[in-house]
């Protein structure tokens, strides 16, 4: 799955995507995987009802690993890389009766921290 981001930093709700894709894999129940195959961009499931939550999500990683944080790392992008590990790389999500099992608030989230890219993701299914 390609995913484009248009900012340095970016929460972008990927769950109408990750579930269209299971729909057009037939997959009834079992579990879908996604997997970042990037160090500076991550995952994560949170509440998609109200945006200030990735606003707030975004802010306190900028508290927690300010983009001038005094790294080694040459790059000039050593803060993605942290925010990166804190979100992690990878979900598994069950699939029940050929939807993603997640609660009413929740949506999967595609983190960028060294935008804007072009990213891939991984996507792999397992189950019947």
């Amino acid at each position: 799955m390609s995913i484009s981001t248009s900012s340095r930093v970016q929460f972008l709700d990927i769950t109408r995507r990750v579930q269209a894709e299971v729909s057009k894999r037939n997959v009834k129940n079992g579990i879908c995987h996604l997997y970042v195959t990037h160090t500076t961009a991550g995952l994560t499931i949170n509440e998609n009802a109200d945006p200030d939550v990735t606003t707030d999500l975004i802010n306190i990683l900028e508290k927690l690993v300010p983009v001038r944080g005094g790294y080694l790392h040459s790059e000039g992008n050593s803060d993605a890389h942290m925010k990166a590990s804190m979100m992690g790389f990878s979900l598994m999500i069950p699939v029940i009766e050929g939807r993603l099992a997640l609660g009413t608030w929740q949506g999967i989230y595609f983190c960028e921290f060294d935008g804007p890219r072009s990213r891939k993701l991984l996507f792999g299914t397992s189950g019947e």
